[in-house]
């Protein structure tokens, strides 16, 4: 069996997104963008462009114009070039956020699709189709980034790193958003809830609207165990027996639905939208309802 490298990992990933996003018209949320432009101004703002308000200053990356290079900035490091970001930058952005922790390193089947396989094909597939869209695509990490251009895509993969994990960060950190962006929440959502409304509405506070997107291995909706059956947390490595794992089928099912119901509660306190997706289900089906959620095709001013 071949060894997979992080190179060729990362080309797999891409290679695989880049199709199922072909796979859809690069229409949708653009002719919604041009909506909105026309209604309001582009997300909310009297004109359209890279804006006057200051926000930030990131490195330079491949793909960034020269002239968004600000070279008094710099000037001060004697190794790194620096571009200057102006407001409209963080107000038309779509954040995406992908849980970094193992809790997606999970298949119940032994050749099966990973919730984090799954749903780094997902992100990347999501943040190729808004960039050819013409939308900004901000990375929700210790360091974010936002791309855009026929580049986006490939800076957004490395900049997700698809093959690190971080058990701290199992919840969002706080999305470093303006009014009007977008927001997308990828994780299985086993965690805290208060953490994550917290993340919700700081952001619905600035206006923002978002989509918590729940990937679940088909084993974790079902609990189709039954007899002796050892259960590992892939987090903590703790594990726990149970004789007969058939008979908590009732009460486990019970829990799931319950915390689903809050899940979808807590996206309609801020109007935001909660798909699920099983990775045992088509990836273009789930990357249609994420597109079309961000695109409301229902018709609210996002």
């Amino acid at each position: 069996m071949p060894i997979m490298t992080r190179a060729s990992v990362k080309h797999s990933t891409r290679s695989e997104a880049e199709q199922l996003a072909a796979s859809l018209p690069p229409l949708l949320i653009e002719a919604e963008r041009i909506a909105h432009t026309v209604a309001a101004g582009l997300h909310g703002r009297r004109r359209a462009g890279p804006g006057e308000t200051f926000w930030q200053h990131r490195a330079y990356s491949f793909g960034d114009p020269v002239a968004s290079i600000d070279w008094r900035q710099s000037a001060r490091a004697a190794d790194r070039l620096y571009v200057r970001q102006n407001e409209w930058d963080a107000a038309a952005a779509v954040w995406i956020w992908r849980d970094p922790s193992r809790s997606l390193d999970y298949s119940s089947a032994k050749a099966g699709t990973t919730k984090r396989r799954r749903a780094d094909i997902l992100a990347v597939a999501l943040a190729s189709l808004l960039a050819k869209g013409g939308e900004r695509i901000g990375v929700v990490a210790a360091s974010p980034r936002i791309f855009h251009g026929r580049t986006a895509a490939a800076r957004f993969l490395e900049a997700l790193e698809i093959d690190a994990f971080d058990e701290r960060a199992s919840s969002p950190p706080p999305v470093p958003i303006a009014a009007h962006a977008r927001v997308v929440l990828i994780s299985d959502f086993f965690t805290d809830l208060s953490a994550i409304a917290e993340t919700a509405a700081r952001a619905a506070k600035l206006g923002a609207k978002g989509v918590l997107f729940q990937i679940l291995d088909p084993a974790e909706e079902l609990f189709p165990f039954a007899g002796r059956v050892e259960f590992a947390d892939v987090e903590s490595r703790d594990r726990i027996v149970f004789g007969d794992a058939g008979a908590l089928r009732d009460s486990y099912q019970r829990e799931f639905a319950a915390h689903r119901a809050a899940l979808t509660t807590l996206a309609k306190r801020f109007q935001w939208r909660f798909i699920t997706h099983r990775t045992d289900a088509p990836a273009s089906a789930a990357l249609l309802a994420l597109y079309a959620a961000l695109a409301d095709e229902r018709g609210r001013n996002w």
